[in-house]
């Protein structure tokens, strides 16, 4: 159990890190203007993603399933399990359906804007909307986070 427990605070870690430490400094890249870094930050917010986020994600979900059933947790029903799995298919489904497509836009605009030296409104329209779907999508791991210390519901 106590090897689960690591495997899920590394999750929590890797996950939770990557999306708060990438939005900073895309943040801070698009504060400082210069082109290429702009571009540089959209491409490796992705890459990160896929070298964080997802290991961490599935670390979240597989070890928090094993510990949850191992100590007699109900899967089922209205508790802080079950809610903080819904709350995760929500920010999973915010970042599948949204988070993914505007990184993408980002980088093919940050691309073209070096190339033009302006960066082009759709670029500043997808980032304002990374910015805002980004925030919730950050906010409901963080409350599963609360969730996973407090247990509330149990």
């Amino acid at each position: 159990m106590k090897v689960y427990l690591i495997l899920h605070l590394l999750g929590v870690v890797l996950f939770l890190g990557n999306i708060i430490t990438a939005a900073f400094w895309k943040v801070r890249a698009d504060l400082k203007g210069d082109l290429a870094v702009i571009h540089s930050s959209a491409k490796n917010v992705m890459l990160a993603d896929y070298f964080f986020t997802i290991p961490g994600l599935v670390l979240i979900i597989v070890t928090g399933n094993l510990m949850a059933v191992k100590a007699g947790f109900p899967m089922s029903g209205f508790n802080w399990i079950t809610v903080s799995q819904t709350l995760f298919i929500l920010s999973g489904l915010i970042w599948g359906a949204l988070l993914i497509p505007l990184q993408r836009s980002m980088i093919r605009h940050s691309a073209k804007a070096i190339e033009t030296g302006v960066l082009p409104k759709a670029y500043k329209k997808a980032s304002l909307y990374w910015a805002i779907f980004g925030t919730v999508a950050t906010l409901l791991p963080v409350f599963v986070l609360y969730m996973m210390i407090y247990k509330p519901y149990s």
